[in-house]
């Protein structure tokens, strides 16, 4: 069973590292520990850390706009038996760290809302790629997430005697042995103190605005669903923050909007105030660029992997601190205020760091040469003495020469020789019995004495000693630090809010956004709404702006019909993302908005397959839908877009308005459906909330502009065809098209041009046979087979029979309009 082994320069760990974890292996890094002049033999040597996807602090390996999670999944089953989990989270980098049980079907949703590096599951455990949708997933005994293990692991860390101080309970049994499992695993593979994970933090459901996975990525919300990647989301295109953590921040509110309107408005209040006060802004965001990670720096230092490097960027963030607190103490939102509150600027950390490092620290303690002259006594004679002792060789010099009557006499130094006194041939009657003689030359001789001996030692020596005094005091100064560690992540937490707060200030005032006024009625008024990706990314003013009305009662569910291209799902998307944005305490592109606060978020948007999990397009969609339909409240925003497209027009049209009535009897939700099935808009007719909308066009002689402007009423063509002529389809093709719809709308249109929908029961003649949702068409050849008594007829009876039911199918096609 052999272990691969990697061996490399150490100053080039971080490019190595990333390779080996890039590849979802775990990393045992070795190193002395023990002086190499101390060992009797081979220098010992132990595993100082396991480096896993998880479980990464060192920055090269980070994102700093993105948080590195390791996640721990536990199965449970509630006192009536159904199926929960239990589910921990923490970031090493940072400390934080929180659990939360939850019924099983949810897990997926909230792993895409974390969306860690690395999950534990217990080997005895089984899950499906479904369920976890993790890259990395690490197998741990069964008992690192049994309760007494994980009870003795959490309560031994943190130093309490329960964990209902934290705010757990009975019930979040699964929760605290996820955490257990998650703690267990930080303390094998860091082997270093994990001060900084502070307190463990119990995630509440429904404090937050919950988005499933399907619906984080059709909107895009962090990721594209191009390549996954960062740049093109909703985060990258409102992300004006100043410094990372803060990046990390907006993230952490975009992907977890409130539900308290008090706590939503206490955000919008600073956002307020801030955009109102252009200087001050500017100001703040200017201090922020100073400031560095201190959320990270601090977890380096508690982990006891912090460099020189560190503690200099530590001291001179900690320097801006008062500045911070001076601008922010005469501010009126509470949040602001409180945000000074927590700001703690640790004056003698901040003086100490300042006093000690110099202005150049770097990135490994031995290198020595960061601690400022004059901070430590010792240290700047040792210096002194390896540099030389200029002036201790001078003043030797000039009192030997003046003892010995050799005003030319010379002191000087070689690497092979070290330290000598040079006199000339001439002066060689001048020699003190206690010179010892230690190099001829031709025209001088070389001596050493017992005096510039010892001082040749403590030359040699004190290069070492003072690196070694100097790396003491780099510990010391490490120690201060990690004992004003809580103080510093406070003042962390603070900074990285006040620059969210400030990002959506600025974005506020550049964008022209409004502040949304949350209610707990579901209601959307929004007016001239914009979509906050595509309104930056196309040129200035050439985004059209939308209203959008629905609330309980007369327009509760809006059908969007219209062309493809003119913007059907831009509109319903943008609806979403800026019920997420009001949501998550920022202001909305839009001029006015008033939003009902949301449970919960739904969008069906796109069509993708999942070959590798055996499901179709058609299936992927079903399963979403219903998942939408079985879980949405009246308080849900739903998003629905072409529901059926994936089967057969028949099949789809049933579906969408079969689904249509559901949401509106049944769930009571505000919905917007962008439907080609024009079909569907026949439903505003029977049911009272329902809504018609469709995108303007204009025509002009056989060609179609886009208006992209949502009016009231239902379209009555789709323009697929025209846009198929615009994508480059040959001529031949579109005009072949042409001709087949305009044979089935003759068919299937009523004398208003509108598709026809039969009431259930009726019977048509053979010449009106049209699409119908409810009854098959009934043909006298069908119901003449029925009538047939096949017990009765002999078999001359039986081919006379079918040749005229043959007779008369015939007449009946030819009948027909070509």
């Amino acid at each position: 069973n052999p272990i691969p082994m990697a061996g490399f320069p150490h100053h080039q760990l971080d490019s190595y590292l990333g390779k080996i974890i890039r590849k979802g292996f775990r990393a045992a890094v070795c190193e002395q520990v023990e002086d190499p002049k101390e060992a009797k033999g081979l220098v010992k040597r132990e595993v100082t850390r396991v480096v896993t996807p998880g479980t990464v602090t060192d920055d090269g390996l980070l994102d700093p706009r993105a948080s590195n999670y390791l996640a721990a999944v536990i199965g449970d089953r509630d006192k009536r038996g159904v199926e929960r989990v239990g589910l921990a989270w923490a970031e090493l980098s940072t400390g934080r760290f929180f659990a939360l049980s939850a019924p099983r079907r949810e897990l997926a949703d909230h792993l895409a809302r974390i969306a860690p590096s690395e999950c534990l599951v217990s080997e005895d455990e089984s899950w499906s790629d479904d369920e976890l949708g993790v890259e990395f997933t690490t197998g741990r005994p069964s008992w690192a997430f049994g309760s007494d293990s994980s009870d003795k692991t959490l309560l031994k860390h943190f130093a309490v005697k329960s964990l209902e101080g934290f705010g757990f309970h009975d019930d979040d049994r699964p929760a605290i042995r996820a955490a257990g499992a998650v703690l267990d695993y930080l303390q094998e593979t860091q082997k270093a103190s994990l001060a900084h994970i502070e307190r463990l933090t119990p995630y509440r459901l429904g404090q937050t605005l919950e988005i499933d996975q399907a619906t984080r990525r059709s909107l895009e919300i962090s990721r594209t669903l191009r390549d996954g990647g960062r740049e093109g989301s909703l985060l990258s295109m409102i992300d004006r923050t100043a410094t990372s953590m803060g990046s990390r921040t907006l993230a952490d509110w975009l992907s977890n909007p409130l539900t308290d309107i008090e706590a939503i408005d206490a955000r919008l209040d600073a956002v307020a105030e801030l955009r109102a006060a252009a200087r001050l802004r500017e100001n703040l965001r200017d201090r922020l660029k100073g400031v560095y990670d201190l959320e990270r720096l601090v977890a380096r230092v508690t982990t006891g992997r912090a460099s020189p490097r560190d503690l200099r960027y530590i001291g001179r963030s900690l320097a801006g601190l008062p500045s911070f607190k001076e601008s922010l103490a005469a501010r009126d939102s509470r949040l602001l205020t409180a945000l000074d509150d927590q700001i703690d600027t640790c004056p003698q950390l901040a003086d100490l760091l300042d006093t000690a490092l110099g202005d150049d620290c770097p990135l490994h303690a031995r290198d020595g040469g960061f601690i400022r002259g004059g901070f430590h006594e010792e240290l700047d004679r040792l210096r002194e003495l390896a540099a030389g002792g200029k002036q201790w060789i001078a003043d030797y010099q000039a009192l030997e020469a003046e003892r010995i009557g050799v005003p030319k006499l010379k002191v000087g130094f070689n690497k092979v020789f070290g330290y000598y006194i040079e006199l000339t041939n001439a002066q060689r009657d001048n020699v003190p019995a206690e010179y010892i003689r230690k190099q001829t030359l031709k025209n001088a001789e070389r001596f050493i004495t017992p005096e510039l001996k010892e001082y040749e030692e403590q030359v040699v020596s004190a290069d070492e000693r003072a690196n070694q005094l100097e790396y003491d005091v780099f510990l010391e100064l490490r120690a201060a630090v990690q004992a004003s560690a809580r103080a510093l992540q406070r003042s962390a937490l603070a900074l990285a809010q006040l620059d969210v707060l400030l990002s959506l200030a600025e974005l506020a005032a550049a964008r022209n956004y409004c502040r949304p006024q949350l209610v707990n009625e579901p209601t959307l008024e929004i007016v001239d709404g914009r979509h906050p990706v595509l309104d930056i990314l196309e040129p200035e003013g050439t985004f059209v702006p939308n209203d959008c009305h629905a609330q309980a009662g007369d327009s509760m569910v809006l059908l969007i019909t219209g062309p493809n291209m003119a913007g059907k799902s831009t509109y319903i998307r943008q609806v979403a993302l800026i019920t997420i944005m009001a949501q998550m305490g920022g202001f909305t592109p839009a001029k006015s908005a008033v939003i009902g606060v949301a449970d919960r978020v739904f969008a069906r948007v796109g069509a993708s397959d999942e070959l590798a999990r055996g499901q179709s397009t058609f299936m992927v969609e079903m399963t979403e839908t219903a998942r939408i339909l079985n879980t949405a409240t009246e308080r849900s925003l739903v998003i629905l877009d072409e529901i059926g497209r994936g089967t057969s027009t028949y099949d789809g049209v049933s579906l969408a308005w079969a689904i249509v009535e559901h949401i509106h009897d049944e769930v009571g939700c505000r919905t917007l459906f962008a439907t080609h099935y024009h079909e569907l808009t026949d439903l505003a007719h029977s049911l009272a909330a329902v809504t018609n909308l469709n995108v303007s066009v204009k025509e002009w002689e056989d060609n179609v502009v886009f208006l992209h402007k949502i009016v009231g009423g239902a379209a009555d063509k789709s323009y697929g065809i025209h846009v198929a002529r615009l994508a480059g389809v040959p001529r031949s093709v579109n005009e072949r098209a042409k001709q087949i719809l305009a044979q089935l709308e003759a068919e299937h249109l009523d004398e208003e041009n509108r598709p026809k929908i039969g009431a259930t029961g009726k019977q048509r003649p053979r010449s009106d046979i049209q699409l119908t949702l409810f009854a098959p068409y009934d043909h006298p050849v069908v119901e003449r087979l029925k009538s047939i008594d096949l017990n009765q007829l002999t078999p001359l009876d039986a081919i006379q029979v079918l040749k005229e039911l043959q007779d008369e199918v015939r007449e009946d096609v030819v009948a027909k309009p070509r």
